[in-house]
């Protein structure tokens, strides 16, 4: 195995007793050598995190699809829960679409009274977090470690700039890579970044049901989202191989299957349809 997709929340802006926030794991590698790299910061992804045994320090980067609430919601807690868990300062890498910077800053000026207080508490905590941000556009993303990634700008307006993120692992069997698309209609920034993906984690949401809800705060919805079917067109185009369901709207419950929402895509699609609950694990094999 070379990569390793985990939902850690498959919810939405609206809370849910079973679902976190919106953020996915992809890990590369395995052993004490995996990185591991968080896309989107939903509620409760440390709570997620630690259910399969990981932590702020393990996270080689944050990797942040665009700036809705709901997917940065739990950066603050990310950054200090790194901060004050790891013995050496550790810095921590925050990649996201231009604007990013001005949000950590509000978040580290928001989080200035508790560093006071910890600093002051505690002899071995003599600085703040160490938190370095890189703004991208469309291109390579330059990390360390043996995974390349490279993004592209996706389209989610009036949400702009917000992007999605492709990863390219190879060990000594092969090459594996999987893009996360974040919230986004079908465009052509997305479709470059997954021609020839093996897997492609997309957000969608029902608008066969939401359609029928008369509230317009849920029909605004409806233009910036794309659905099951749209997703899997997406998938089918890109000749990616293994099409990933998250960010349910509305939730599925726990537990289901899920199969309408899985009938739907396979009408667009012919390869391996996955979605599930928080923690639902998908490995993508060399080759």
């Amino acid at each position: 195995m070379s990569l390793t997709i985990t939902l850690l929340g498959t919810g939405s802006p609206m809370p849910s007793p079973d679902r976190a926030g919106p953020a996915t794991l992809i890990s590369a590698g395995s052993g004490p050598a995996a990185e591991h790299y968080l896309v989107d910061a939903g509620r409760g992804v440390l709570m997620r995190l630690a259910a399969v045994g990981l932590g702020a320090p393990n996270l080689s980067a944050v990797l942040l699809t665009h700036l809705h609430s709901d997917h940065i919601t739990d950066l603050n807690d990310v950054i200090t829960t790194r901060w004050v868990t790891t013995l050496q300062p550790t810095p921590l890498t925050i990649v996201g679409p231009v604007g990013t910077t001005r949000v950590v800053d509000h978040i580290m000026a928001s989080l200035a009274p508790d560093m006071a207080y910890r600093i002051a508490h505690h002899q071995d905590l003599t600085d703040p977090p160490q938190v370095d941000v890189i703004e991208v556009t469309e291109g390579p993303v330059n990390l360390p470690g043996m995974t390349r990634i490279r993004t592209a700008l996706t389209d989610h307006k009036p949400v702009e700039p917000s992007v999605g993120f492709r990863f390219d692992f190879s060990d000594d069997i092969g090459t594996a890579s999987a893009v996360t698309a974040g919230d986004t209609v079908p465009c052509t920034g997305l479709d470059s970044l997954c021609a020839g993906a093996d897997a492609m984690v997309h957000t969608v949401i029902r608008k066969d049901i939401i359609a029928n809800i008369p509230l317009q705060r849920l029909q605004d919805t409806l233009d910036y989202h794309s659905s099951p079917e749209q997703a899997a067109q997406t998938a089918t185009r890109a000749g990616v191989d293994t099409l990933v369901l998250t960010h349910y709207v509305p939730p599925i419950p726990t537990g289901g299957d899920g199969a309408d929402w899985r009938a739907l895509a396979a009408e667009h699609f012919d390869g391996t349809i996955e979605l599930g609950d928080d923690l639902h694990r998908i490995e993508i094999n060399s080759r």
